[in-house]
């Protein structure tokens, strides 16, 4: 079900820019002009140091309830063109620049930031201390934040952005789900068959999966593991998504019974989360999380460093040095953030395959960087070896 920003604004053409505050949970206020939709919204404040693809990261289901702060001074360069959305819509609840550009430049524009932001109702904020602003996250941590286009009463925004919900505890998934399922065929030779449960997929991810021959079945989150089955895939995949992964009690359960009916599994990011979960692992919220298109992580099957798209509060809180033993087989982490040990990645092994696997970050990143898109290679190499293993293994009594 789809739920309306968290905003109000009016709707016409793109208004004069007006006074606008930011006021931040533990009453830090900016002061500058609106950007977009003139009116007020409240999220959680967090920040971006992608230098480009502000249309992917606006329209990612993942940044639903977040006002997302552009670390980089210069945005709306390029416009807005039809091709780039990831998703039905912009799901951010407030954008926060320093400089828009005044006027777009590219060929494949449309219409400005400032006009999809007005026409989508996303209220935002311009001209104000980004970097001072960024720095201050870095030292207090992500926190609640409100923009006003209607007010410049800072004290009682203030008071408005206490009462606003926090994001630990938030179960968002719902809100983006699909309502119910898709299908996506494959391009050219179909190879594989996969059912990828939305938690807020990004379009790019099922476009990567048809490229390599599969047809993805896009499906909602309350999806039963019957209807799985229905679909006979040769593996599941969880998509990223919103909220807090410790709310996530039935795509948890769910994951639990397509480990138990010994599917492959790939999830990303949410996916990542509730695969650690599943496997019995915990999760925490971090400090300011990681957002962007330029953080390192290593990959520890290869030794290889990969410079990766990030969109991520929480994270799973597994043993770095350990393998652990679940019903399923051995798991450890596969990927690693070189900035801080975040676990960026699991791998579940048995019988000396790999059987599931996750990562937290982005390797379907559409406005770069591509260093992770190996990783849907990977899952068709599990997914062929899984059909190799069962089409040689030996058919016992009860099966006969």
């Amino acid at each position: 079900m789809t739920q309306a920003p968290t905003s109000t604004s009016s709707d016409s053409a793109i208004p004069e820019p007006v006074p606008a505050i930011l006021v931040l949970e533990d009453g830090r206020a900016f002061h500058g002009r609106s950007f977009g939709a003139v009116g007020e919204t409240f999220g959680e404040a967090v920040f971006s140091t992608g230098m480009t693809g502000y249309q992917e990261t606006l329209t990612d289901p993942s940044y639903h309830r977040q006002v997302v702060v552009a670390t980089a001074p210069h945005i709306g360069n390029t416009g807005w063109n039809d091709e780039d959305d990831e998703s039905r819509r912009i799901w951010v609840a407030g954008y926060v620049v320093r400089d828009p550009a005044r006027r777009p430049s590219n060929w494949r524009s449309r219409r400005s930031l400032d006009e999809e932001l007005v026409a989508q109702g996303v209220v935002g904020i311009q001209g104000i201390d980004t970097r001072a602003l960024t720095r201050h996250l870095r030292e207090r941590g992500a926190m609640r934040v409100g923009i006003s286009s209607l007010s410049t009463d800072t004290d009682a925004l203030l008071a408005r952005v206490r009462r606003s919900p926090e994001m630990v505890g938030a179960d968002l998934v719902g809100d983006v789900t699909v309502g119910q399922a898709q299908v996506v065929p494959a391009e050219g030779h179909k190879r594989f068959t996969v059912a990828a449960i939305d938690l807020g997929i990004k379009s790019m991810t099922p476009q990567q999966m048809a490229a390599r021959g599969i047809e993805v079945h896009v499906l909602p989150a309350d999806t039963s593991i019957a209807t799985i089955r229905e679909i006979a895939p040769d593996g599941v995949f969880f998509s990223n998504g919103p909220g807090d992964p410790a709310t996530a009690d039935a795509a948890r359960d769910l994951l639990r019974d397509v480990l138990d009916a010994g599917l492959p599994y790939f999830g990303i990011c949410f996916g990542n989360q509730i695969f650690g979960r599943a496997l019995g692992f915990g999760t925490y919220k971090l400090k300011y999380g990681h957002r962007g298109i330029n953080q390192p992580v290593i990959d520890r099957t290869t030794n290889k460093v990969e410079i990766t798209a990030h969109n991520h509060g929480f994270a799973v809180d597994a043993p770095l040095a350990e393998h652990v033993s679940t019903p399923w087989g051995e798991v450890s982490v596969s990927h690693v953030c070189l900035n801080d040990d975040v676990v960026e990645g699991l791998e579940l092994r048995r019988d000396g395959r790999i059987r599931a696997f996750s990562v937290q970050y982005h390797p379907e990143a559409a406005a770069g960087p591509h260093d992770a898109n190996y990783l849907f290679d990977r899952f068709c190499d599990v997914m062929r070896e899984h059909r190799d293993a069962s089409a040689t293994a030996p058919v016992t009594s009860e099966e006969a």
